[in-house]
Parts: C-alpha cells; sequence; structure tokens
C-alpha cells in the first residue's frame, strides 16, 4: 500500500483542487490517471472519498483500487 498527499492552498475551486490532487498523485505513483465513473462521482459526493477500481483504469492496474479521500482542515 502506498499512499501519497497532495496539499493545495490555491484558489482554485474545490473540483479543480480534487482533479489537480489526484493527477499529481497519479503522476508521482506512475500510476495511469482513473476514469470517473457515475458510481465513484456518486461516492464522492456523499462522503468525500472515492474508490477506483479495476474498471476505472483503461491500462491493467497492479493493485487492486485507489482510493481518494479529502481532508479539510480550517
Amino acid at each position: 500500500m502506498a499512499d501519497y498527499v497532495v496539499e493545495d492552498y490555491s484558489n482554485e475551486t474545490r473540483t479543480h483542487k480534487v482533479f489537480n490532487a489526484l493527477e499529481e498523485a497519479c503522476h508521482e505513483m506512475d500510476v495511469a490517471r482513473p476514469i470517473w465513473l457515475d458510481s465513484t462521482v456518486r461516492d464522492f459526493k456523499q462522503c468525500a472519498k472515492a474508490r477506483f477500481g479495476t474498471d476505472a483504469f483503461v491500462e491493467d492496474i497492479y493493485f487492486d483500487y485507489l482510493e481518494i479521500e479529502v481532508l479539510e482542515e480550517d
């Protein structure tokens, strides 16, 4: 299991911050960027957490899933 944390203090929208962080994390871990399936979007909207399984990747992956979570600090 690998963890990667992205801190974003920019003035971007929350959505842009999530997309940018996912792209950065995938780049750093040398993983293809996953596709946002409807079920993934629904889960993310409910709990600020998303799990991308093998069906969310065009390429074969060497792990079971990629999970992201937004942690916000005041």
